[in-house]
């Protein structure tokens, strides 16, 4: 009796801890015209990873994995602009992309530590247009949804800072033409759209110390809320359907939570020094852990003060400088390498109103949602998918790629089930998902 329990008992946990699979063989597109899959916004949709925009990333961007999964219900034709097979990446500061290897500190130790590819990246990649038609996959990495109508969005002669060079390597014509021009011109049948991340990422990246966030109301090219409705209204025109991601709350991302704020350890010795500095202004320090300083122009007379619970120190900041110069204790962190309590704030507040204008569209449209905001906030406390574990800390999490920022390609692989999954619910399809553990986590050397 005790035997037979047991077996039972061993079958519901295992019925539990399988995720049901589609049987590809009773796979349909249900209510979606699959003809043309067009896929539609910033770095992460693009392919971007590692810090770069690379071959191996657009090859494992999530949409380049939908585009798979819907091939296998009528799909076909997908293309992408693709960067060459051997090329080392390239970013907008003309760095390849990252790889794990190992890095000497100032300290003299040794670790394994993101280190780039090349000395510098394929700069060759962002000088010559390679449109022969249309790409399907309409990504264009760093995206503003104020830029989609921009005419002349990838032409050089514009100078830099006024134009994308990554759009200038792919658009139909660099001189008039824009990213909404040549998505509409697809007419697709299907589409996804993530859109929005990389405004929030622009600014939350500078430590919110310049520039500003797109306005949440506005004409199309203002504001968030007009410019997204043109898109929407030129894809949707024709009929077509689609899933439209929400935006997540980027100081949750391995970039802003990996180095924490209370990441000051002091000796004996130290901590003397930090308060012969700082006693006369009110700060006190002690052996063992303490807040790092920054500078904060709100902070009474002398604009310095501890850092406090749940503010950010970004994954930017110089850690040679902070190991061996005395950055964020003697020398106080700089806006651009921070985010405050009232930032992040900004921050979340226009996600949030950003994501409101999402769902009502989506609602007003017939479209699916798949909810990126709460797709990440899981990441961040940890999920297991067919047994392997993965979460948001940085590297040794197993979602994320070495920026800290976009997903690896196995989290790609989950996240493009996301879209399938709302896909599948809205349009009574049954589009097969992909098998996250076919794909590459974090490669170590």
């Amino acid at each position: 009796m005790k035997k037979n329990l047991v077996i039972v008992i061993a079958f519901l946990m295992l019925l539990i801890s399988c995720k049901p699979k589609l049987n590809e063989a009773d796979s349909n597109a249900g209510d979606l015209d699959v003809s043309k899959f067009i896929s539609i916004g910033g770095s992460s949709a693009a392919g971007y990873s590692n810090d770069a925009l690379s071959f191996d990333g657009q090859e494992n961007s999530f949409n380049a994995i939908i585009a798979v999964q819907l091939e296998k219900v009528g799909a076909s034709g997908y293309s992408q602009p693709f960067m060459s097979s051997g090329s080392v990446g390239i970013n907008f500061d003309g760095l390849s992309s990252l790889l794990l290897g190992y890095k000497t500190d100032c300290k003299g130790i040794t670790a394994l530590s993101p280190v780039r590819k090349a000395s510098q990246g394929d700069v060759n990649a962002l000088t010559n247009n390679i449109f022969s038609s249309p790409f399907r996959n309409m990504g264009v990495p760093n995206l503003k949804s104020t830029e989609l109508s921009l005419t002349g969005y990838g032409n050089p002669a514009n100078g830099a800072g006024n134009y994308n060079p990554f759009f200038a390597r792919m658009c139909s014509d660099q001189t008039s033409g824009s990213v909404l021009g040549d998505v509409s011109t697809q007419q697709a049948t299907v589409f996804t759209l993530f859109l929005g991340i990389d405004e929030v990422l622009a600014y939350a990246k500078k430590g919110a110390s310049t520039g500003n966030l797109t306005p949440v109301n506005g004409a199309a090219g203002i504001g968030f809320d007009g410019s997204y409705d043109q898109l929407l209204v030129s894809l949707t025109q024709n009929g077509a359907k689609g899933a439209l991601a929400t935006i997540p709350d980027v100081t949750e991302l391995p970039y802003f939570t990996t180095i924490p704020y209370d990441g000051l350890n002091l000796d004996a010795e130290s901590a003397e020094s930090m308060n012969q500095i700082y006693n006369p202004i009110g700060l006190f320090f002690n052996v063992g852990v303490n807040p790092f300083v920054i500078l904060d122009p709100d902070a009474g007379s002398f604009g310095v003060r501890k850092m406090e619970p749940g503010e950010r120190i970004l994954l930017s900041v110089p850690l040679d400088s902070v190991k061996c110069n005395k950055m964020g204790s003697v020398f106080p962190f700089r806006n651009e390498f921070i985010l405050t309590a009232t930032e992040i704030s900004e921050i979340q507040s226009f996600t949030s109103q950003y994501n409101s204008i999402i769902t009502t569209k989506a609602a007003e449209k017939g479209l699916a949602i798949a909810d990126a905001k709460s797709f990440y906030s899981k990441l961040k406390t940890g999920i297991v998918y067919n047994g392997v574990a993965m979460d948001a800390r940085f590297v040794s999490g197993g979602a994320f790629s070495l920026d800290g920022i976009t997903l690896n390609p196995r989290g790609n692989a989950l996240f493009a089930n996301l879209f399938i999954e709302a896909m599948n619910k809205k349009y009574n399809a049954k589009i097969p998902y992909a098998d996250a553990t076919k794909y590459n986590g974090v490669i170590f050397p």
